[in-house]
């Protein structure tokens, strides 16, 4: 791969932003405040692109990642605390080193180990984000992972990173609240801040609940396993019954830990996902920081595995996507949508950091599951991306983390979880079994 003029910068200008900083969200904070409360934990996220040809050599890999930060000012800033308010401001001391590496396979048979290392790896000390060039078990292919502090970017965020590095094609097509009018502000309040109760008071009524226990201690490894189906496959079943992809998805989801826990043999007495929501206005810098916010959504996960495999009226494929379609149809409403951009805007950083936390705790969710459109196609030289795999966030006590990417004609699905969770290689398979089950109940008689 020849290197991209000009060469990679150790340490960058002041860009775009300049000085006094790029102010930093109270999402951000939130999550640099459960870092102090908890540094044992890792707080991190990313997504992994899958590559066809020859691998670069790592300086030429640097080079390239350097020659694209210029349009990626996060990347080159570090968080500078206020007397007030924290900001993101240009790094002197950025070094592209200490933030792109390299993992060599050892031989064929040395892939998953060398991909498990990038997944691993510590940040270098004072950095929020790194990109491992994984590579040596076979001649033409290779893999990049990405991965950052969730206190620098939402998901949202890191799909236009990766647009930026390697992406081609259209943009995310996130919907987005109208302008709103000032006459409706009042509504508008009342409206924020009964959502947030609403989740709230749902929080609080299960503050008795054991969350689902894995039957092993956790071990600090985490393991990667993916799936996929063709993305169109997710939107008829969804345009046959008026949903979304992300219904189709989720309902599978559903269906999968039904048959997992009836394999694992670990007992779920209920199953509440936690759901990212993009509120990004289209004025807003859209690489940067969090613009976010995490909502419940409870899943119709079988819980006595002694019903079968879905014979049961209550556990059809057709009913666990009527159950998901009644939760996420006011989501995706203009009311809710403008509510949850409001939340986002204008909640002051303590009930932030208090509903981020409470939103977080396993006795109130169980899984992280995110989605995301990545790009049409992607590429790095003259190598081509042939997948992607996004790596959720994994919360301590959660089950695993799962996220829904669309890349070109597929989506995939990806699967991050503790090496403790028993069978969890057999996700993927049974999720794009829930959805082959769902395509055969939306198929035209």
């Amino acid at each position: 791969m020849p290197v991209p003029d000009p060469p990679a910068r150790s340490v960058p200008s002041a860009g775009p932003l300049g000085h006094p900083g790029h102010p930093a969200h109270s999402v951000d904070r939130a999550f640099f405040g459960m870092e102090r409360r908890h540094p044992d934990v890792r707080w991190d996220a990313g997504g992994v692109a899958y590559l066809s040809g020859p691998p670069p050599s790592l300086a030429d890999f640097r080079a390239y990642v350097g020659s694209r930060l210029g349009r990626l000012p996060l990347l080159t800033s570090r968080i500078e605390p206020g007397s007030r308010r924290s900001r993101w401001v240009p790094d002197a001391d950025f070094t592209i080193g200490r933030h792109v590496h390299e993992v060599v396979a050892e031989g064929s048979t040395g892939w998953d180990t060398a991909l498990r290392s990038a997944l691993d790896a510590p940040f270098a000390p004072g950095a929020y984000w790194g990109i491992w060039l994984v590579h040596g078990h076979v001649p033409d292919e290779y893999a990049v992972c990405y991965r950052f502090h969730h206190a620098c970017q939402d998901g949202a965020a890191a799909a236009m990173t990766f647009r930026t590095m390697l992406g081609e094609g259209e943009p995310s097509a996130r919907p987005v609240p109208g302008k709103g009018r000032l006459t409706a502000l009042p509504r508008r309040v009342g409206t924020a801040v009964g959502l947030a109760t609403t989740f709230l008071a749902g929080s609080l009524a299960v503050r008795g609940r054991r969350p689902a226990a894995l039957p092993g201690v956790p071990t600090g490894e985490r393991r990667l396993w993916r799936g996929r189906v063709p993305a169109d496959t997710l939107r008829r079943i969804a345009a046959a019954h008026g949903g979304s992809a992300h219904d189709v998805h989720l309902a599978a989801l559903a269906g999968a830990l039904s048959a997992w826990s009836a394999r694992s043999g670990v007992p779920l007495s209920r199953v509440t996902a936690l759901l990212p929501i993009d509120a990004r206005r289209p004025d807003e810098e859209q690489t940067w920081g969090n613009r976010c916010f995490a909502l419940p959504v409870r899943l119709p996960v079988r819980t006595d595995p002694g019903q079968g495999s879905g014979s049961q009226d209550n556990d059809s494929p057709l009913r666990r996507l009527e159950h998901v379609m009644a939760t996420t149809r006011r989501l995706r409403g203009e009311t809710w949508r403008q509510a949850i951009q409001d939340l986002v805007q204008y909640m002051p950083d303590r009930p932030t950091a208090w509903y981020l936390r409470r939103m977080l705790s396993p006795r109130v969710t169980d899984v992280m599951a995110t989605s995301m459109p990545v790009a049409d196609k992607g590429s790095l030289g003259n190598s081509q991306v042939t997948g992607v795999a996004l790596l959720p966030l994994l919360v301590p006590g959660h089950l695993f983390g799962v996220g829904l990417s669309f890349f070109g004609n597929w989506a995939e699905t990806s699967f991050v979880a503790d090496r403790a969770l028993p069978d969890g290689e057999l996700l993927p398979e049974l999720w794009e079994q829930a959805v082959r089950e769902l395509e055969e109940t939306s198929a035209p008689d």
